[in-house]
């Protein structure tokens, strides 16, 4: 049974990682599914300083140790999104946007996203001035004033962060105090370019197409105060107001409190049986990467004796794949690293080959350059690609001066005919793995979808162009980024181009751009944040590109 295994894990971030590596060292088949990236909400921390035996490490190099360990013990690992949980009987079904896996246990690890305040303005200038990941729209206020909301560690650490751009920020904290560690809460206030006003809340922001004006008030002494930028300038609102856990998965089966956690024993048992959860997303004092991975290891002890128990009564051994052992090197010499400069580490040359072994049509890359070192830097990296497969073929845009936003690769099928994919700039950092995807989704056969999502694609009759404005720093992007190209590939009609902001910034004024992911629809329909499918198909829909109301 190929996708028959012990233990599913949902969610990619340090409780699922440690569960997998407890997991797969016990010899026991595991499979981590992660929608967006491996890691989890702890990527976009750039210093991460209390885990213990590591003395400073970035959330993404912490991660990408843990599941690289895991890894090297058998562990799988599959990008794609769970949609619906099947719990009862022995064996459960996790149905997944790639198709339906079965196993005998399930742990969720879907940890948090960050949790909205709801102050006036809020939701309408998301995206034009309100933000909530210094990683990913920092930039985008250089040399402007910013604020910060909220008083617990990310709002006391992401300030410091914020004021590697920021002219100025000031911190509104809606108590008296900071609520996180001594520690955290003294290097911002101690910070030149941090103000910190405690017993605050905001009331309102409001503008035009950008913030213009916010509008706080002192708890204590009632005392309104309205901010706004020096004329021609605007300002950004960073909320970092704690999170929200992701368990609309497990809603419907009763096992969250009334604050939406998952409710566990001290096993990480839920009350239902198969069903475990690890991290964030359960009912807890303390959310910290080191918490996190404890409840990882524990609930993997637990589910260790779970699957042998439901070996013994099914008859169903899982069967793990026969990994390739690694070479070592002789005795006194070193292993040969990646070159300096090297485009692809040998993690994602693996990656690469799994993909290119399972595209069912070879592909053109057509560029179209500019004079730029950009386009020199595409040029490489496509030719990189192209020189590790059969599958992959490049050519130079004949029409390259109709293309005013370059450079760009268009990914074309063997005829000619424009799949509707195309990325302007370089898809390197967080837009590697959706660009690999989406050239398996043009090539065939493609992430799985569901039918209801396939019907909605079919449905689209009148031309969608989608341009999706994104940072390679941004974690939140690429979940956006592969589901505007998996409907382009099902859909002739539906276009879907990618471009890094860093190298187009006219496309920032014009949309007035202050936060990443942005998804422009038809050039007037605007919308931010990451989103899947199905999401994605909702805004169609309303569109005026989308499905035809015509018989």
């Amino acid at each position: 049974m190929e996708h028959f295994y012990d233990v599913v894990v949902v969610g990619g971030g340090p409780a699922g990682l440690a569960a997998a590596l407890y997991l797969a060292r016990a010899c026991y088949r595991v499979l981590v599914l992660e929608k967006e990236q491996f890691g989890g909400q702890i990527t976009i921390t750039s210093e991460v300083v209390n885990y213990p035996g590591v003395k400073k490490v970035s959330g993404v190099e912490l991660t990408e140790t843990m599941r690289r360990q895991a890894e090297s013990f058998g562990a799988e690992f599959l990008l794609a999104e769970a949609t619906r949980l099947e719990l009862d009987g022995d064996v459960k079904i996790v149905h997944t946007s790639r198709g339906e896996l079965r196993c005998f246990g399930v742990l969720l690890a879907t940890g948090a996203h960050p949790r909205k305040v709801g102050f006036q303005g809020e939701a309408e200038f998301q995206g034009h001035g309100v933000a909530y990941c210094a990683t990913c729209d920092g930039e985008f206020f250089t040399g402007k004033d910013v604020f910060v909301i909220g008083g617990g560690f990310a709002a006391a650490e992401e300030s410091v962060f914020l004021t590697k751009y920021a002219r100025h920020v000031t911190i509104l904290i809606r108590k008296d105090d900071f609520s996180c560690a001594p520690t955290a809460a003294e290097a911002a206030k101690s910070h030149e370019k941090i103000t910190v006003l405690p017993n605050t809340v905001v009331e309102e922001v409001a503008g035009d197409s950008v913030l213009q004006a916010l509008r706080y008030r002192n708890n204590l002494t009632g005392q309104v105060t309205e901010y706004r930028p020096p004329e021609g300038e605007t300002f950004g609102v960073f909320v970092f107001a704690g999170y929200e856990p992701e368990t609309g998965l497990v809603r419907e089966f009763s096992v969250c409190n009334d604050q939406g956690y998952v409710m566990v024993d001290s096993s990480q048992r839920t009350s239902i049986p198969g069903l475990f959860a690890a991290g964030d997303v359960c009912v807890k004092e303390l959310r910290q990467v080191v918490t996190a991975v404890g409840d990882g290891a524990t609930a993997a002890t637990e589910l260790e004796r779970y699957a042998a128990v439901m070996q013994k009564k099914t008859g169903i051994i899982p069967v793990i794949p026969k990994r390739i052992p690694q070479k070592e090197a002789p005795a006194g010499q070193k292993v040969r690293k990646e070159e300096p400069g090297g485009l692809f580490s040998e993690d994602m040359k693996t990656q690469l080959n799994a993909v290119f072994g399972k595209m069912a049509r070879p592909l053109i890359l057509e560029l179209s350059l500019d004079d730029r070192p950009v386009s020199e830097e595409l040029k490489l990296y496509m030719e990189t690609l192209a020189s590790m497969t059969d599958r992959l073929t490049i050519r130079m845009s004949k029409s390259g001066a109709e293309d005013s936003n370059r450079p760009l690769v268009r990914v074309l099928l063997p005829d000619g005919t424009e799949t509707g994919i195309a990325f302007h700039g370089v898809p390197g950092g967080h837009e590697f793995t959706s660009f690999v995807l989406g050239l398996y989704n043009a090539a065939g056969p493609g992430q799985a979808l569901e039918a209801e999502a396939k019907e909605a694609i079919d449905r689209i009759s009148r031309p969608v162009h989608m341009q999706i404005l994104v940072s390679l720093s941004c974690t939140m992007c690429p979940e956006l980024v592969t589901a505007a190209q998996r409907i382009a590939a099902e859909n002739p009609l539906v276009s879907a181009e990618v471009y890094d902001l860093n190298h187009f910034p006219d496309l920032k004024e014009k949309y007035q751009v202050m936060s990443v992911p942005c998804l422009v629809i038809n050039g007037d329909q605007i919308s931010f944040g990451k989103k899947n499918v199905r999401q994605v198909l909702e805004l169609l829909e309303g569109s005026k590109g989308g499905p035809s109301s015509e018989s």
